[in-house]
């Protein structure tokens, strides 16, 4: 059946499948079975104890974002967040302490740290943050890659 939608994001997999995924068959799981496809990178949800089934529903049937570097899917309270796209100007200004204080964990860098790179941010810049939000506590993370 087509649709009209063509997934663009990040594709892993051994063929070249950038623009050629329905988005219907990344979310039924069909990608990843007929093609060995995935979409996102599993280690940082193992890292962080994420139970499997999650790690597979992300890895295997969410569609991921650009990044940098590689991206890095974000947890908290033992479950994978909510991607909720790049940070905006106002996500990052009006950062909690609680989120600034886990951004600061999570990347081991301090607050100089974060004035200078937060300083002049603007989203999908050399400085990018992706916000996400935790299931359970409603949390707001911020992942952090830059260029």
């Amino acid at each position: 059946m087509q649709r009209g939608f063509i997934y663009v994001g990040p594709v892993y997999g051994e063929a070249d499948l950038h623009d050629s995924l329905c988005p219907w068959c990344i979310a039924d799981g069909s990608a990843a079975s007929k093609l060995g496809a995935s979409f996102a990178d599993d280690y940082p949800l193992r890292r962080a104890n994420v139970p499997g089934h999650i790690i597979e529903e992300i890895n295997l049937r969410t569609p991921a974002f650009f990044s940098w570097q590689q991206e890095e899917w974000l947890a908290h309270c033992g479950d994978a967040c909510a991607f909720l796209g790049d940070a905006s100007v106002a996500d990052v200004a009006n950062a909690t302490e609680a989120t600034k204080l886990d951004w600061h964990a999570r990347y081991e860098l301090n607050e100089e740290d974060w004035q200078h790179i937060t300083t002049g941010y603007t989203p999908r810049g050399a400085q990018s943050f992706y916000k996400f939000q935790c299931l359970h506590c409603s949390a707001i993370l911020l992942g952090w890659d830059c260029s």
